[in-house]
């Protein structure tokens, strides 16, 4: 029997998923008690076993992504090129979907995340690995691990609203593969924490949430 929360990341497309999430925030509290976080501002959707840019195409199973296989509302934190990303496992357990948390806007203790990073302003966490690093994480260690009950958790009750979401291709997968172009990123129209958003598209007055 799966929790509400867990039902929050089943029973509808992933896609849909995906920007249900955009406005919600994520906190992560590490061994000495610190929390850091931030509001969800971007995603990206993986359709697993049929989609050419997931890590389970084909039914490619390893134990590297074994956590795709999970329940809905798992963490999936994997490395790719020295950094890692988060993905949150979606769908029913044996249906390797996910949903890649590509950018956050600071909420939580920004002071921290800037240590973190080494770095302040938009560079903070305006990609996938920039904000595993701004919240503190630094291994794979969460891997696996349900949302609900881990110290990094995404908080469903609560969040902001987005004006318009913007619909594109996803960043970074190959665009040759059959999927590659399919509109599966999701992000807050002008918010200036969206990966490779240009100022000139960028809401500085209300970073594109609903009042």
């Amino acid at each position: 029997m799966l929790t509400k929360y867990q039902q929050f990341f089943t029973g509808r497309p992933t896609e849909k998923i995906a920007q249900a999430l955009l406005g919600k925030q994520i906190t992560y509290t590490n061994a000495d008690g610190i929390t850091t976080g931030g509001l969800i501002v971007e995603t990206e959707a993986y359709l697993g076993e049929n989609d050419s840019a997931s890590h389970a195409y084909n039914g490619r199973r390893t134990n590297y992504s074994e956590s795709l296989y999970g329940n809905p509302g798992n963490i999936y934190l994997y490395q790719i090129r020295g950094h890692y990303c988060f993905d949150v496992v979606v769908q029913d357990a044996e249906e390797p979907q996910g949903v890649l948390i590509r950018g956050l806007e600071p909420t939580v203790n920004q002071e921290q995340m800037i240590i973190n990073r080494g770095m302040s302003g938009v560079n903070l966490s305006n990609g996938p690995a920039k904000l595993v690093q701004a919240l503190g994480i630094h291994s794979r260690e969460l891997d696996g691990r349900p949302l609900e009950t881990s110290p990094l958790t995404i908080n469903l009750a609560t969040g902001r609203e987005p004006r318009e979401i913007t619909t594109t291709s996803r960043i970074g997968v190959n665009l040759n593969g059959k999927d590659g172009r399919k509109p599966y990123r999701f992000y807050v129209k002008g918010n200036p924490y969206v990966s490779g958003l240009r100022k000139r598209e960028m809401n500085l007055k209300d970073h594109g949430w609903e009042e």
